[in-house]
């Protein structure tokens, strides 16, 4: 009995590579979601606040969108000059130095 059942076997195709790809890709997705779980446990503990912290950040004065509109309206927004930024191989600080000269002379 145990050889037809193996005879059977060796010639099924279904039984010998179907059946266990999809034990695999079964057996995979939940093996997958168990370790995306983890993942998803730790950086939910990650985000926890020390209870401190989160007293200092609701003591904290919250801005609204108008006080800060009422900032920018105390700018002057309409005169400005485009500095561009300094390029790896150039000074820093000369270079910006020399920008702002030539845009006050333009002004």
């Amino acid at each position: 009995m145990l050889g037809r059942l193996w005879q059977s076997y060796k010639s099924n195709t279904t039984l010998r590579y179907g059946v266990p790809m999809m034990l695999l890709v079964i057996g995979g997705s939940f093996g997958l979601r168990e370790f995306t779980q983890i993942r998803y446990d730790v950086q939910k503990l990650k985000r926890t606040i020390d209870p401190s912290l989160a007293k200092l950040l609701k003591e904290k004065e919250e801005v609204s969108l108008e006080a800060e509109y009422e900032k920018l309206k105390q700018k002057d927004l309409d005169n400005w000059m485009n500095i561009r930024g300094p390029r790896p191989w150039e000074d820093s600080k000369s270079y910006q130095e020399q920008q702002r000269m030539n845009t006050d002379k333009n002004t």
